[in-house]
């Protein structure tokens, strides 16, 4: 996916009603787009490079072919959200992990090598703020299955059509994040949740799946994860962070309200 400038934006930025901007952060899990005060930003898309460059895992195929060791699925599975101070946008994206295997003739034995493709993502967004904009960037390991439910036929999960009426278990709550006050991601919707007879909603429940930060079960910065399982080393390899750039336009909030 890649993405452009809408058509909108692009012609008042020709027209000096707004200034193309970038904005490039990495490294550090939590980052502040700054908006100066009487302007606003519209962001319309990033280019992410995943975390996890240049890290490689070795396994022996014949003891555990389909599974790649917890130290590098950490990075297999990344989120960026933004907070305008009225609204939340999260981004989770699935990261390619590619493996090949290699006969080590020391050991007699062939061996799986993973490592993560950390090749860019572009995402076309639209996110306007008036305010400053707070950037979360975290690995995530687990997304934790609670409670499975055959789904019944309402209005909105009519027969045939979904999984309404078919008595196929589906998972209805998943935990995200800090054992205790996790995210509750609630399905197949916290609203007029009544309508499906799985009992009430749990203190935390949200209609969107995202994490939030803990250092197991949620959010964990990537350059914790680098320094636990390669100290400094790969802390400080630029290879190994994450780099996430914005494309934004800034405007006056004054021509704004001259936009018609």
């Amino acid at each position: 996916m890649s993405w452009q400038i809408p058509t909108q934006v692009e012609q008042d930025i020709i027209a000096g009603k707004a200034k193309y901007q970038t904005f490039q952060t990495g490294n550090g899990g939590q980052s502040i787009l700054p908006v100066p005060p009487n302007s606003y930003a519209v962001i319309f898309g990033y280019d992410f490079s995943p975390a996890g460059g240049g890290i490689t895992q070795d396994a022996i195929p014949s003891a555990n072919p389909f599974l790649t060791p917890n130290q590098l699925r950490f990075f297999e599975t990344q989120q960026i959200s933004f907070y305008t101070g009225t609204d939340f946008y999260p981004f989770i994206h699935h990261v390619n992990s590619t493996s090949i295997i290699w006969y080590d003739s020391t050991q007699n034995q062939s061996v799986l090598n993973s490592s993560i493709d950390t090749t860019p993502i572009a995402r076309q967004v639209y996110i306007t703020s008036t305010n400053d904009v707070t950037i979360t960037h975290g690995l995530i390991l687990n997304a934790t299955r609670v409670t499975e439910n055959a789904i019944p036929v309402t209005s909105r999960t009519p027969g045939t059509l979904t999984y309404g009426g078919s008595a196929i278990a589906n998972q209805t709550q998943t935990d995200y994040g800090p054992a205790g006050t996790p995210l509750q991601f609630m399905q197949p919707s916290p609203k007029d949740f009544a309508d499906f007879g799985f009992g009430l909603l749990p203190g935390n429940a949200d209609g969107q799946a995202f994490a939030t930060p803990d250092l197991t079960n949620g959010l964990k910065p990537a350059s914790l994860q680098l320094k636990d399982i390669g100290g400094i080393t790969f802390m400080d390899a630029a290879a190994a962070n994450y780099y996430l750039c914005l494309h934004y336009a800034l405007y006056n909030k004054t021509i704004s309200e001259q936009r018609g």
